[in-house]
């Protein structure tokens, strides 16, 4: 049987998706649980290096340090697609732990259909060795310009038929009126 997938949606980026992704992790390790994080794509230039199915590749921070959490060996496939931006208009793609040229290459609402598949399979992969696997969605699953090219929020809920959690950040104005319009 898959593991159960709770997901954890925010209003915004820095909502405090990651820190209550890694809660997460650790109450339900504490449970007995086999567990494991799992975020579709990071953007971020802060990584950490783990295995991989081809050696060692690369994860961002935050899964790896969700999947130390879970008592889990961090892993390529708990963060398939990580991007590390290198200037305003463009980043280096790592696709399950390794730079990918071709997709870097790419401009990135092409690269959505490309990378699904892995991003599904690994999810998949994850859900078939794991009681439980914690999500975490980026930014907010409403801004409707990304919607067209969503790898990471929404279609990931769906593939992963995930119980969803909101999360906001009172200390920003209008914490109310993000709950509300998301």
């Amino acid at each position: 049987m898959p593991a159960k997938c709770v997901m954890v949606l925010g209003t915004t980026s820095g909502a405090g998706k990651s820190w209550l992704t890694t809660a997460l992790c650790r109450w339900y390790a504490r449970q007995g649980l086999k567990v494991a994080p799992f975020k579709a794509q990071n953007m971020s230039n802060n990584a950490r290096v783990v295995a991989s199915h081809n050696g060692l590749g690369e994860v961002g921070s935050a899964q790896y340090f969700q999947a130390l959490a879970a008592k889990a060996e961090p892993d390529v496939r708990m963060n398939p697609l990580l991007l590390k931006p290198e200037a305003d208009t463009r980043s280096q793609v790592v696709l399950l732990g390794e730079v990918n040229d071709e997709l870097t290459n790419t401009p990135w609402r092409d690269r959505s259909e490309k990378v699904w598949p892995q991003i599904a399979a690994s999810l998949d992969a994850l859900r078939a060795e794991n009681d439980v696997l914690v999500i975490e969605g980026a930014g907010s699953p409403a801004e409707i310009n990304l919607m067209a090219n969503d790898i990471v929020n929404l279609r990931v809920a769906r593939h992963a038929d995930a119980t969803c959690l909101l999360v906001t950040d009172i200390d920003r104005g209008g914490a109310f009126a993000h709950l509300y319009g998301t």
